[in-house]
This record gives C-alpha cells, sequence and structure tokens, in this order.
C-alpha cells in the first residue's frame, strides 16, 4: 500500500461562460498564503481564445469547517504584455508556480512565458501576493561539462525551494526545479552524457548572496544536474515538475507529474495524453538526493471534471497549502477547464528505497 493518498474535495473555480478572458478555462494554479497566515491566494491560468494566457488572482473561500469550497475572483496580476510572452501564434503567461523564499523575505512566482522561440520561464517578484513586478526571463549558464545551452531549449514546469540547500560544491544556494525538454519530434541534441531523451526533471542552482543584494541575480542558473527521469508506465512519456517543496521531518516532499500517452508536436491542446501526479521526497539538505518516489499515482483523472474538458484526462498539481496536522492541500487543473483540490495527509513513516 502506498503511504501516501490524494482524497478529493471537490471543484473550487470553473471557467466563466459569460466572461471572453475564460473562454477555455481556468486552470493549474499556483498557491499562496498572505504572510499573516489569514488568506490563501490562487493564481490561476485563465485562457481565452487562441489559447491566449493570463495569470489570475483569486481568494480561496472556506466554509465554518475550515474545508476550500471556492474563490472570489480578485483580477489578474500578468498579462502577456512583453515581448519575451508574445510570438506569432499568440501570446501567453502560463502555469505559475509560488514560494515565500524566506531568506529573500519575499514571494516568487515562476511562470511559463510563451514566447517567440516556445516557452520559456520567467520570473516575478512580490511582497504581499497582491501586487507583482517582472524580474525577466532566466538564463541558464554554459556547461562544460555538457556542452549544453539550456537556453536554447524549450523549459517549463520550474519552482523554486523556500529555503537555501546546498549546491554541488557544499555551499548554501538556492535551488530551481524545471523541465528543459531536449528532444522534440524525435529532433534534438542532448547534453554530453545524458542518454534519456524524454523530458525530465532537472535541478539547477543560484548564488544566495547576489539574490539577497538584487532580484536580478535570480535570473541566472548554474550547476545543472538531471534529478529524475520517467520510469513508470503512468509516467512513460514524461515528467515535469508539479506543485513548489514542502518541508517535512524525512525530506522535500515534492509533488510531480507523470504523462502517458501520445504527444502531437505544434498542438496546443493535446487529445492523447494521461496526466497523472505522484510523489517524490528530496534529501532536505542535498535535494539531488531522491529518497522516496510514487510506484504508482497518488492522484489520476477519474472524475468527470479530470476525464472531460479541453484537454481530457488530466490532472495537474500546481499549487500547495501547508495546513495543521500533516495535512497538506493540492490544489490542480483540471482537464485543462478547471480546478480541484485534494487533501494529503503526510503519513508518520516514510519507505526509504
Amino acid at each position: 500500500m502506498q503511504p501516501f493518498h490524494m482524497q478529493r474535495l471537490g471543484v473550487i473555480m470553473r471557467g466563466d461562460p459569460q466572461n471572453p478572458d475564460e473562454a477555455l478555462g481556468v486552470l493549474n494554479p499556483a498557491a499562496a498564503r498572505s504572510r499573516d497566515n489569514s488568506r490563501l491566494y490562487v493564481f490561476p491560468r485563465v485562457v481565452a481564445a487562441g489559447n491566449y494566457s493570463r495569470i489570475g488572482l483569486a481568494e480561496v473561500l472556506f466554509d465554518a469547517a475550515g474545508e476550500p469550497v471556492g474563490v472570489k475572483r480578485r483580477g489578474y496580476v500578468l498579462e502577456p504584455t512583453e515581448s519575451y510572452e508574445q510570438n506569432a501564434h499568440t501570446a501567453g503567461c502560463e502555469d505559475a508556480r509560488v514560494t515565500y523564499v524566506e531568506p529573500l523575505g519575499r514571494y516568487i512566482m515562476t511562470y511559463t512565458a510563451y514566447g517567440p522561440l516556445g516557452p520559456r520561464i520567467a520570473l516575478a517578484e512580490s511582497r504581499d501576493l497582491l501586487h507583482w513586478e517582472r524580474i525577466g526571463p532566466l538564463k541558464f549558464a554554459f556547461d562544460p561539462r555538457m556542452r549544453v545551452d539550456f537556453d536554447l531549449y524549450d523549459n517549463k514546469d520550474a519552482y523554486l525551494f523556500p529555503e537555501p540547500v546546498r549546491d554541488p560544491q557544499g555551499r548554501p544556494a538556492l535551488a530551481l526545479i524545471h523541465r528543459p525538454a531536449h528532444v522534440q519530434g524525435g529532433i534534438g541534441v542532448l547534453p554530453v552524457g545524458i542518454a534519456e531523451q524524454r523530458a525530465s526533471i532537472w535541478i539547477s542552482y543560484c548564488n544566495i548572496d547576489a539574490a539577497q543584494r538584487d532580484s536580478g541575480a535570480l535570473l541566472r542558473w548554474r550547476d545543472h544536474q538531471l534529478l529524475a527521469t520517467p520510469q513508470r508506465d503512468w509516467e512513460i512519456t514524461k515528467i515535469g515538475g508539479g506543485a513548489p517543496p514542502v518541508r517535512t521531518p524525512y525530506g522535500w516532499l515534492m509533488i510531480y507529474h507523470g504523462v502517458a500517452g501520445q504527444i502531437i508536436e505544434q498542438v496546443d491542446h493535446q487529445p492523447f495524453v494521461h496526466y497523472s501526479a505522484g510523489i517524490m521526497v528530496l534529501d532536505i539538505d542535498d535535494p539531488r538526493r531522491v529518497l522516496y518516489r510514487s510506484p504508482m499515482p497518488t492522484l489520476a483523472p477519474e472524475a468527470t471534471e479530470e476525464r472531460q474538458g479541453i484537454v481530457p484526462n488530466v490532472v495537474f498539481p500546481t499549487g500547495i497549502d501547508q495546513r495543521a496536522n500533516r495535512r497538506l492541500d493540492v490544489y490542480y487543473g483540471m482537464a485543462d477547464s478547471a480546478i480541484g483540490v485534494a487533501r494529503l495527509d503526510v503519513p508518520e513513516r516514510l519507505p526509504i528505497l
């Protein structure tokens, strides 16, 4: 039996059919608590016709028992106004994740900027979750070991760790999860020493002292390491980051997504894929060490809203809310159309693999 299980709590947000901004759904929300812990905000991807995406702002509403039951829309925090968020086909600020980075004293949003050369990772920052300023698109340092320029690859599904970890040299650093795509449509160039062609999860690092002095330092990442590759049937096509890591007594708990099925290149809404969610636990000090990984999905598309929508058969976790008594609430996209929430209770013991 798996030590992790997600219990569905229901749908909290659907696209408004009367609002053209939401014609293609609301999905894949970041989630973050206000500094005083009194409010929970989600940052959904809001999609208009033509796959034009904005990042919205909504406050989560709770019932008397403390269960999330809906949202109050509060507008948008990012719209694709910058050149690196626009292309000849459409424009988009997509699939945000938000982390309060303790040593920086502010919230950092990672999001996918759907720009001229395809998707890449960009950052914004905030002190109150309501007002955001762009920092810019990420730059990955050239790696002479692998002879690779990661800036030439599509990249997405990124988020930061909330606390410093050790980089490969043993120094305190900020860490970033991301998912570069080296091979697309059977064409591409792999980094030297990397045999895995399928999109996988990588980790990179940033100088913490420089980032404390200047937010611009957060755009420069180095020491790229392959963290995890597809293993099981339910993630056989590719894997990527889901919701940002949460500290637990036995390591960083990180929710990720796995994909099975056929990917059709140059298609925005994939009809033949199956997205599920799993758990990884990473070492607190050196997150390159994977201590646990789900053998089976902890959440798979089974509910009607997860099986029927813009892209059927999708659960896509992107937000996490740490509650009391080892409870985590996971906010996720449902078939690229709506937003659901599921409860995850962290077990007292973890089987180490």
